[in-house]
């Protein structure tokens, strides 16, 4: 993408549980100037509307862009369509699966799999426990293609005060490793050093 051109991110919502992942990513990307392009499996509807309470209307406007995942001609179908790569919050079994073996049955893993032939930053937030050896072998698969696996994990270091403040550890971490760098996070060595290290580092 061109300097003068505004970072553009794909924001995948598929139907495992942790909707507000997804939910945060874009809230964030709007706090940090991304345009969001947002594509959510049918599942994944009936996810938020449960743990989140949104109606597609209010999800949606959420993103800058929305594109049904039934649109396979959408721009961001195409390796044409520039991009600073792709977030999946959460990515489920099934979509990874999907993702893993380039046989793509709908926008979102379409979308997903024109990343990483592209070459562009793919993060997955899997969500499923416990793993079987045909999940493990699906994301070693991935992460050999070039995909960061990124399972929504607390980072209780941070001193989470809330659910909330949790989710926004973790969507900050993943909008990392698309060089982008929210507020919300709560940095070791930063905001955060360990009990007892006044001083640490210093030479007598």
């Amino acid at each position: 993408m061109s300097k003068n051109e505004r970072m553009r991110l794909i924001v995948g919502i598929s139907g495992a549980s942790g909707a507000v992942l997804g939910v945060r990513a874009l809230e964030a990307c709007r706090e940090l100037g991304v345009q969001t392009h947002l594509v959510v499996s049918r599942a994944a509807m009936l996810t938020v509307a449960q743990e989140t309470g949104l109606a597609a209307p209010a999800l949606f406007a959420k993103a800058d862009v929305h594109y049904p995942a039934s649109h396979v001609g959408a721009a961001i179908a195409s390796g044409s369509f520039r991009t600073a790569g792709m977030l999946v919050a959460p990515c489920s079994v099934r979509t990874m699966s999907e993702i893993a073996t380039g046989v793509t049955s709908s926008l979102l893993t379409r979308a997903a799999d024109v990343t990483l032939k592209e070459r562009r930053p793919l993060v997955l937030m899997v969500r499923e426990s416990p793993l079987h050896l045909g999940h493990l072998r699906t994301l070693v698969a991935l992460a050999e293609m070039g995909a960061s696996i990124l399972p929504p994990m607390p980072a209780f270091y941070a001193k989470p005060a809330s659910v909330a403040e949790l989710v926004d550890q973790m969507v900050g971490r993943s909008l990392d490793l698309f060089g982008l760098d929210w507020s919300a996070v709560r940095r070791w060595g930063e905001d955060l050093a360990p009990v007892g290290a006044e001083g640490a580092g210093e030479t007598e």
